[in-house]
């Protein structure tokens, strides 16, 4: 699975963040979320969430798990400063396809969730990596939130262009809890002088 953040050109998707500046002549830190951290800037020009800023972005290197990068525009210390907790975005159309059995999670948020019969399930709502492998997040149709792994076994389909997935949960996953049975008041008391009696 591709490990980068529905189909349409149209979407966006979030390549990384900037995470503070990086000396004092505008460069930046970025957690690269692309599999390749310093493909991020393969991409051409990076924009804000709402598009309305763009900034051709170059890598200059990797330090400590993050990527050190210049934006065009921003050439000091303050201004990088500004840039703290900007998530950069590129249009979906700029990302080539993904390989075979790979998906962007963003190819992947918001599909319809249905059983192999056909059986609604909900939405799929994220994609995370936990350390163990992928799980993905879905919305139940009451709104209760379930984790399935993202494996070929519980997701055997993945079906883009018509806007779903089939998920062969492990039993009892979306069963909803048995709730509680009535305490009989009665019962209880009487189980209650019974100890006492025997104390």
């Amino acid at each position: 699975m591709a490990s980068s953040p529905s189909t349409p050109a149209s979407k966006r998707l979030c390549l990384g963040i900037v995470t503070g500046p990086h000396g004092v002549r505008g460069a930046v830190r970025i957690k690269s979320f692309t599999e390749d951290p310093a493909a991020i800037g393969d991409y051409g020009p990076v924009s804000d969430e709402a598009g309305a800023r763009s900034f051709a972005l170059s890598v200059k290197g990797m330090m400590k798990g993050v990527v050190l990068a210049e934006l065009d525009g921003i050439a000091d210390r303050n201004a990088a400063e500004a840039l703290r907790g900007l998530h950069l975005y590129v249009d979906r159309g700029q990302l080539p396809p993904a390989d075979e059995d790979e998906f962007y999670h963003a190819d992947l948020i918001g599909l319809d969730v249905v059983l192999a019969d056909g059986n609604p399930l909900g939405r799929v709502a994220g994609l995370y990596d936990f350390g163990a492998g992928q799980s993905l997040e879905i919305t139940g149709l009451s709104g209760e939130t379930v984790m399935v792994p993202f494996t070929l076994e519980v997701v055997p389909v993945v079906d883009l262009a018509a806007g779903r997935l089939v998920v062969e949960p492990p039993a009892g996953l979306f069963d909803k809890p048995e709730p509680p049975a009535p305490i009989d008041r009665q019962e209880s008391l009487a189980a209650e002088l019974l100890k006492e009696a025997g104390e």
